[in-house]
């Protein structure tokens, strides 16, 4: 099993960041990489949601399910259902925490997938860039122009 981890430090509130990430729908309001998210079950902040990514600049779609959502914590969970990734399954979280000195948000963004051998660092270069992508936006969003730490760890 492989762990993928990507954060970032954003620079508005963490409830406000959480706002903007909450909804399991809302990943193109954010993400450069995802042009639409279909919810094709449940709401946007029900668990056992089903929503339809499509990535911008082709066809590829994938269907993940929300899993987990606890607003107190600012965290949600979702699975990989249907995709075209070297992957025989992936559970992502995604995350926002207070910095308390600085009153800005934490995210983390993790992985945790099990993969064909021959494909894993493809796969994981791949998901550390997707996250990446997202994180570093997020900070464009909210006026950071510091530049997004990231790390794996196998």
């Amino acid at each position: 099993m492989a762990r993928t981890y990507v954060s970032a430090v954003v620079p508005a509130t963490a409830e406000s960041v959480w706002q903007v990430l909450r909804p399991f729908d809302g990943l193109p309001q954010w993400h450069p990489a995802i042009e639409s998210s279909v919810l094709e079950e449940g709401g946007a902040t029900t668990v056992g949601a089903l929503r339809r990514l499509r990535f911008a600049g082709g066809d590829t779609t994938v269907l993940e399910r929300l899993t987990a959502l606890d607003d107190t914590a600012r965290t949600f969970t979702y699975e990989l259902v249907e995709h075209p990734f070297p992957v025989r399954s992936s559970v992502s979280t995604l995350r926002v925490l207070p910095v308390i000195d600085t009153g800005e948000a934490f995210v983390e963004w993790s992985a945790e997938s099990e993969e064909d051998t021959a494909d894993s660092a493809a796969a994981q270069t791949l998901v550390e860039e997707l996250y990446g992508s997202g994180l570093a936006a997020l900070q464009r969003r909210f006026g950071a122009s510091r530049s997004l730490r990231e790390a794996s760890v196998d």
